[in-house]
């Protein structure tokens, strides 16, 4: 009945938990992700991020008493080779094909380490004890600064070729639309991302009321706040991101046969500001019968779905974590 020390791994924070085998987050604990442009990041490099994250790692154990682990699960923005886990994130840039998974057996030895992408770890997190609970075929979103997702089909993780299955943020939903920072364009990412709604509102002639919040979340949020108030190019730039979406899992639908799609990040949190035209936008595209049945709904884990998920990957390996990634 040990916990497992999960970890997410993101462009904003490092986030840390115990998670206990019936998936209850017994201990937090998060520190901003350092910026190495920021003034007194005195040149922050890899080395110097990973001091900060295995700090993180070394106080939220010491500070519960050193417990005994069952295993170490980590999400982490990608891109990153699978299962070996030397990551990449691009909103991370002080690590480039960093072997953190290398890092973590070295730090823990004798414990299994299973490293994912974030978003698949979201993904996880729902099939097992959120809102894809009891269900087989389940497609986890995270809409956020960027979009991403896992699949899970027939009660098992699906991973692919490379470990990227279910990355629906790359899956097009309008050819002519705006370009994508993977090199294509019309991209799901390049539509509904939070940044490139912003841009996209101010391109329509959108200002902030608060001009010295111009970017990331904050700006995003109040856009979605604008919109509540009836606001009509934010309300357009929320429109716009639940078609997207919408026509999005419709394709996924049809190809993977869905029971539920549950879908995190900031951006849900706007609520029926963007699942209404996402549910108007696939019930106009899901036109097959077996696709019409398909729930879509919030996530309902929250902000802790990536640990959960992560720690799924040790409790639950036997769907989880298979084939060639076993270890």
């Amino acid at each position: 009945m040990d916990p497992v020390l999960a970890v997410d791994i993101g462009g904003t924070k490092l986030a840390a938990a115990l998670v206990e085998p019936g998936g209850r987050v017994a201990v937090y604990d998060r520190v901003a992700t350092p910026n190495p442009a920021a003034p007194d990041a005195g040149g922050l490099d890899a080395e110097g991020l990973w001091r900060t994250l295995d700090a993180l790692l070394g106080k939220l154990v010491t500070d519960a008493g050193s417990p005994r682990l069952a295993g170490v699960g980590v999400g982490c923005g990608g891109p990153m080779t699978w299962p070996a886990a030397e990551v990449s994130p691009l909103n991370i840039p002080a690590w480039r094909n960093f072997p953190l998974r290398a890092r973590l057996r070295a730090r823990y030895p004798g414990l299994p380490v299973r490293i994912h992408n974030d978003a698949i770890c979201v993904a996880v997190g729902e099939h097992w004890r959120g809102a894809g609970r009891g269900h087989d075929n389940v497609l986890g979103m995270v809409v956020s600064t960027g979009v991403g997702g896992g699949l899970v089909l027939g009660g098992r993780l699906i991973n692919g070729a490379s470990g990227n299955a279910g990355h629906i943020g790359h899956v097009v939903v309008d050819p002519g639309g705006p370009p994508c920072a993977c090199g294509g364009r019309g991209c799901l990412e390049a539509v509904a991302r939070g940044p490139g709604l912003v841009a996209w509102a101010r391109e329509q002639g959108w200002r902030q009321g608060n001009p010295g919040r111009l970017e990331g979340t904050a700006a995003g949020a109040e856009l979605a706040a604008d919109a509540r108030r009836g606001h009509p190019v934010a309300s357009a730039a929320m429109r716009r991101a639940g078609r997207a979406i919408g026509i999005a899992i419709a394709s996924a639908t049809h190809l993977c046969d869905l029971d539920v799609a549950a879908i995190g990040g900031g951006l849900s949190q706007a609520g029926s500001l963007l699942f209404d035209p996402l549910e108007e936008a696939f019930r106009t595209h899901a036109r097959m019968e077996f696709a019409r049945r398909v729930r879509i709904v919030p996530a309902a884990l929250g902000q802790t779905a990536g640990l959960v998920g992560a720690a799924a990957l040790v409790f639950a390996q036997d769907r989880y974590w298979t084939g060639r990634a076993a270890g």
